[in-house]
């Protein structure tokens, strides 16, 4: 068990701690983001990866056993701080990042705000703006209500502001912009989403736009499983 602690946010994380090439993982669950979703998804780098990088793994904040404050003004941002402030204290300059369903967003904003630190990043089904944002609206509100009841001392106001930063917004990904991705020189290996909250046109619009980015559209289950996590350490191997 490991918490790293900055301001008024405390953040748990695993690190596999071998001198190996960092990957980080942002895990999927929405705004219940934890490393323990990994163990419900159709195959999980921690295990696939074992060995060969070294891992490390978090809950962000106020989901699993990270906790924060709740502003109106939170957002995208602090996950992004968050995220870059956790390898800031690992003294992990470069390093590859792998998202799942919301780990989207946040791969792309880490791209965005330190392009030059990140090596490779590989994005699962990410989530995706397409007449789903009540969707979107609802999961919060859920993950509102049970951060809510543990305190008992955020307003509805709040949360509403909080809300509308994070999945208010008309951008596809929600956090950035689409022309983003057109400057996106990052090497990117995308795994087709196809469901309510990860648009299919989500992922093909990343291959689509950004000049370095692949897709993986089956990758879920027999032959084309284990055919993907063979390309997806192919792919990190060749930058790494």
């Amino acid at each position: 068990m490991a918490i790293f602690s900055k301001s008024n946010v405390s953040i748990y994380y695993e690190d596999s701690g071998e001198n190996l090439p960092a990957l980080l993982l942002l895990a999927p669950g929405g705004m219940k983001s934890s490393l323990d979703f990994w163990n419900h998804t159709p195959w999980d780098p921690r295990e696939e990866l074992n060995g060969s990088y070294r891992v490390i793994a978090m809950d962000q904040r106020n989901a699993g056993r990270s906790v924060a404050s709740i502003t109106p003004k939170d957002g995208w941002h602090n996950y992004i701080e968050d995220q870059l402030a956790l390898m800031d204290h690992l003294n992990i300059d470069k390093f590859n990042i792998a998202g799942m369903c919301i780990g989207g967003p946040y791969c792309l904003g880490i791209i965005d705000a330190a392009p030059s630190r990140v090596i490779t990043a590989t994005i699962f089904q990410t989530i995706g703006l397409e007449n789903n944002r009540e969707a979107f609206y609802q999961l919060f509100d859920e993950w509102a209500f049970e951060v809510g009841s543990r305190g008992g001392t955020i307003s509805p106001e709040v949360f509403d502001a909080f809300r509308a930063n994070m999945f208010g917004s008309n951008n596809v990904f929600f956090n950035l912009n689409e022309p983003f991705l057109l400057n996106c020189n990052t090497p990117l290996l995308v795994f087709m989403g196809d469901d309510l909250f990860h648009p299919k046109s989500t992922s093909e619009l990343i291959v689509q736009k950004a000049p370095n980015a692949q897709l993986i559209e089956s990758w879920k289950e027999g032959e084309a499983r284990e055919s993907a996590i063979l390309k997806c350490q192919q792919f990190l191997d060749l930058y790494n």
